[in-house]
C-alpha cells in the first residue's frame, strides 16, 4: 500500500492525494492554491494553481474512484477543472456534493461526473479499498476523516481537523471521541501538519464568536467582516452576532451567497437565522449594518477590494466604518492584503485583522501541538506520515509522533512515494510534480 501526494505536502493548500494497492489508484481531494507567480517570470502570474495531475491522468484506467473530504477550495476547488482529466466516480457528503455539482454546472459540463453521496460511518468498496467516513471537526458543515483498509493494512487519512468542545457548527470534537477510533487498529496515519507550530490548544469556534460580538457591538458605523466563503460557522456566528447587537445581516459576493443557499438545502442553516437583501443595505442606518464579504486574502475582484476603490455599487464604506478580517493570511498574499489595508485605512475606515487584535476575530481550523498528541494516542500507529503543510510543520508533527511513541514517522514531499506496506520507506521524487494555472 502507497501513499503519493501530488500536492499539499510540502505546502499549504492544493491537496491532491493518491493512495496506491493491487494497481489501483484512489484519489483523495483536488484542491487549488494562491500562487504569487508560476515561474520567474512576472507576465506567467497567476492567482489559482492546482497540482498539476499528470502522472495520474496518465494512468486514469487504474483510477478507481475519488473521494473529496470536505469542501474548501483547497481540496474541492480544482475538480471541476479537471476532472475530464480523470472521469472516475466521486464519493463525498450531500454539502460537498450539492457544492461540487454547481461547480460542475458552471464550468458547462454536460456529463458531469457520478457523485455518491455518504453519510458518517457509511462503508464503500471503491476498487481494492474499503473506505469509511468519520466525523471530525472543522468550520464547514460535513468535515470527515476516512479510514482506508486494504488487505495490506489501514490507513487514517485525517483531512482538516480540529478539537473543539464548543463548536459552532456540528458536533464536539474532544478526546474522548477520538478514542473512537483506536480499534480500528490503524497501521498509519497521514495527518494535518498546519498548526503542529504552534503550542497549546486551538481556540474554539465559539472564542471567535465571542471575540466578533466585542469588536462589532462597539463599533459606530457599518461593520463588513472578510471570511472565506465556506467558512460557514463563521457566518453563523456572524448571522447571530447581528441579532445581537441590532443590526441586519447581508452576504455580498457569489461565493458567500451559493455556499449559504447550499447549507440552507441540506440543513445547516438554522432557520431562525435571517438574511437582508444585498440590495437593501445600503439604504438601511450605518450603525444597523453587518455584511460579510468576499476577499480576505485581498482579490482584486473581490468584493472587499471594490468596496475599497468605491466601485462597489450596492453599498459604500465610509468614514467611522469597520472592516475585520476573519481570516488568516495565506502565504504570498501579504503585499495584496497590505495594499488593501492601506486603501481603507486612506478613507478613515477602521481595520481589524486577526493577526494583531487582541481579542479573537479568527479560529483555526487545525490541530495545534497538544491536538495532535491527543491524536497520536489515540490512534496508535505504527505509521506517521504528515501532511498538509511546509516543511517546518510536517518535520515538528512527526516529532511529536515520535514524542508519543509512533514507532515510525515518515516525511517527504509532494512527488515522494510513501511505501506503508509490507515494508515502511519513501522513494524520493517517484512522480513528476508541480502547478497548473487555473485562473489570472
Amino acid at each position: 500500500m502507497w501513499f503519493l501526494p501530488l500536492g499539499g505536502t510540502g505546502e499549504i493548500g492544493m491537496n491532491l492525494n493518491l493512495y496506491g494497492h493491487d494497481g489501483a489508484w484512489l484519489m483523495v481531494d483536488c484542491g487549488i492554491t494562491f500562487d504569487a507567480k508560476i515561474d520567474d517570470q512576472q507576465a506567467h502570474k497567476f492567482d489559482i494553481v492546482a497540482a498539476d495531475p499528470s502522472f495520474i491522468s496518465k494512468r486514469k484506467e487504474q483510477l478507481c474512484g475519488i473521494v473529496i473530504s470536505h469542501a474548501h477550495e483547497d481540496h474541492i476547488g480544482a475538480l471541476a477543472r479537471l476532472w475530464r482529466r480523470f472521469k472516475a466516480d466521486v464519493y463525498t457528503t450531500p454539502f460537498t456534493a450539492e457544492i461540487l455539482r454547481r461547480k460542475f454546472q458552471r464550468e458547462g459540463e454536460k456529463r458531469p461526473p457520478v457523485i455518491h453521496e455518504v453519510t458518517e460511518y457509511e462503508i464503500h468498496h471503491i476498487g481494492p479499498f474499503e473506505v469509511q467516513w468519520h466525523p471530525m471537526n472543522h468550520s464547514l458543515p460535513e468535515p470527515f476523516g476516512l479510514s482506508l483498509k486494504t488487505q495490506a493494512g489501514s490507513v487514517f487519512h485525517s483531512a482538516d481537523w480540529k478539537l473543539d468542545n464548543k463548536p459552532v457548527l456540528g458536533k464536539p470534537l474532544n478526546p474522548n471521541a477520538l478514542k473512537r477510533l483506536t480499534r480500528y487498529n490503524f497501521l498509519a496515519t497521514v495527518c494535518d501538519s498546519t498548526n503542529a507550530l504552534k503550542p497549546g490548544y486551538s481556540l474554539s469556534e465559539h472564542d471567535c464568536y465571542e471575540g466578533l460580538k466585542a469588536h462589532i457591538a462597539q463599533a459606530q458605523g457599518r461593520v463588513a467582516v472578510a471570511c472565506f466563503s465556506t467558512n460557514i460557522a463563521r457566518l453563523i456566528s456572524l448571522a447571530r452576532i447581528a441579532n445581537e447587537t441590532g443590526r441586519y445581516f447581508a452576504l455580498l459576493g457569489r461565493a458567500l451567497e451559493n455556499t449559504v443557499a447550499v447549507a440552507r438545502l441540506t440543513g445547516h442553516w438554522p432557520e431562525d437565522l435571517t438574511i437582508q437583501d444585498p440590495n437593501t443595505v445600503g439604504y438601511l442606518p450605518p450603525d444597523e449594518v453587518l455584511v460579510a464579504v468576499t476577499g480576505s486574502q485581498g482579490e482584486e475582484r473581490a468584493v472587499l477590494n471594490r468596496m475599497a476603490d468605491g466601485y462597489y455599487r450596492q453599498i459604500d464604506l465610509d468614514k467611522g466604518d469597520t472592516v475585520i478580517f476573519s481570516s488568516v493570511i495565506i502565504p504570498d498574499n501579504e503585499l495584496k492584503i497590505e495594499r488593501l489595508v492601506n486603501k481603507l485605512k486612506a478613507h478613515n475606515i477602521a481595520v481589524v485583522q486577526a493577526e494583531t487584535s487582541n481579542i479573537p476575530v479568527h479560529a483555526s481550523g487545525h490541530p495545534n501541538e497538544e491536538e495532535l498528541r491527543h491524536f497520536y494516542k489515540a490512534l496508535q500507529p505504527q505509521i506517521a506520515i504528515p501532511t498538509h503543510g511546509e516543511a517546518a510543520h510536517m518535520e515538528r508533527n512527526a516529532q511529536i509522533a515520535k514524542e508519543c511513541h509512533v514507532p515510525t514517522q515518515l516525511t517527504g514531499f509532494n512527488g515522494d512515494l510513501f511505501k506503508i506496506a509490507p515494508e515502511a520507506q519513501v522513494i524520493k521524487g517517484f512522480a513528476p510534480v508541480g502547478r497548473i494555472p487555473l485562473a489570472e
